[in-house]
């Protein structure tokens, strides 16, 4: 369900309101006629008539019970090949959009954004696309929209400040009205997820081969770090826009940046003592979506942490996180060097509990990869790999961020 969030309710306890309802008194029934005021005499004096036979009762009607529509029961019924096209997410460049339309037109749940420069018809373009989804059911609309170095479409919604210099010289709620007017420009431009803010802790030069992060983190400081990436997450969500933290469970202090090598984090006792804060207080705070990275975590898995069901267990039993996880790109070094293509990278991402597998590639390899991995989701469930009900709740999860209901 969609909440309208403030920068309060970002940044402090949240709290709920209760509503009820009132309904109508009871109409007052009638006194009853008066006895005669001498039932003897009015006896006496009045023939008696026979009795009639009383009619019986008609015998009580038992209404027939109504099947109660649900998500869960609709997805039950889709066929395995729908459930896996929703958690794939398809990458394609913004100046031409028309290029996944068959993707989009079997059920994809996401299309990426890649270019630096976008269209004045993207929004009309998109609207197109989007019309093309089965069912009605639009895919998710994203993009890179950080600020600094990383923005797709600032001719479009404008120049953001990068991420370390807003948290140098704005308050959060600056930042917070900041990145409000950039979501409504995304939003009218057909744009619906945002995958920002960093909450990483970095303080180093990137973002470069070496260092994913540097100017792209808030602070080295967790409280700034969080402060600061909430309020940024808040300002998106207000405009209608569902912001993604990442890149969990904490890119920042990384060896070499997982895109372009294989990659560690920090260890997870030093992330679990820093790192890992600002994602906690996201979860704490109701952010809708988490991106996992591509890195291992020293101390807690060797797999690309997208792959990890032990990080993914960190994310959804330790901190409670019910919302979205995407993957960050199959299609990174870390990953490949791991032992794994971009199709069976998607099966064991679903499979360790993520919701949605993002990959990039050439636009002439989109359809083929975009095929393979959806092949490789369904042969997962069909060998038993990858649970159908573990699909499904993927789907809820895509479905939800959506806002969307499959009942009416």
């Amino acid at each position: 369900m969609h909440r309208c969030v403030t920068a309060v309710a970002w940044l402090a306890a949240l709290s709920g309101a209760a509503c009820g309802g009132g309904g109508a008194h009871p109409a007052t029934a009638p006194p009853p006629s008066p006895l005669p005021a001498s039932p003897s005499a009015s006896v006496a004096a009045t023939p008696v008539p026979p009795t009639a036979t009383p009619t019986p009762a008609p015998p009580p009607v038992t209404p027939t019970p109504t099947a109660t529509c649900s998500t869960a029961a609709v997805l039950a019924a889709w066929t395995v090949q729908r459930l896996a096209e929703q958690t794939v997410v398809v990458p394609v460049q913004e100046a031409d959009v028309a290029a996944v339309t068959s993707e989009v037109a079997a059920g994809a749940g996401g299309v990426l954004l890649f270019g630096s420069t976008a269209p004045a018809d993207l929004g009309p373009a998109l609207a197109a696309l989007s019309s093309h989804a089965p069912g009605g059911v639009a895919p998710l609309v994203m993009t890179d929209e950080e600020g600094g170095d990383v923005q797709r479409m600032a001719n479009l919604v404008g120049s953001l400040p990068s991420a370390r210099q807003m948290g140098a010289t704005m308050t959060p709620a600056q930042i917070q009205t900041l990145t409000a007017e950039t979501g409504r420009r995304m939003r009218a431009a057909g744009v619906t997820m945002d995958l920002a803010p960093v909450l990483d802790l970095d303080g180093g030069a990137g973002p470069n081969d070496a260092d994913a992060d540097g100017t792209r983190s808030f602070s080295l400081s967790a409280s700034v770090a969080a402060a600061d990436g909430l309020a940024f997450a808040a300002g998106l969500e207000s405009a209608g826009v569902v912001p993604v933290a990442k890149h969990f469970p904490g890119l920042g202090g990384a060896g070499a940046n997982p895109d372009v090598a294989p990659a560690s984090t920090l260890p997870w006792s030093t992330l679990q003592a820093a790192g890992l804060l600002p994602f906690s207080a996201a979860v704490q705070a109701g952010i809708p979506a988490i991106m996992v990275m591509d890195a291992a975590v020293p101390g807690l898995t060797t797999l690309p942490a997208s792959l990890s069901p032990a990080v993914m267990g960190v994310l959804r039993t330790r901190l409670g996180f019910g919302g979205l996880v995407l993957t960050d790109s199959l299609s990174a070094v870390s990953v490949t060097a791991a032992g794994y293509t971009v199709p069976q990278a998607a099966a064991a991402a679903l499979a360790a509990g993520a919701d949605m597998v993002l990959f990039d590639g050439d636009p002439s390899a989109v359809p083929g990869l975009t095929a393979q991995t959806v092949q490789a989701i369904t042969s997962a469930v069909q060998s038993g790999s990858l649970p159908r009900s573990r699909l499904e709740e993927a789907v809820r999860h895509v479905l939800a961020a959506k806002h969307l209901g499959l009942c009416g």
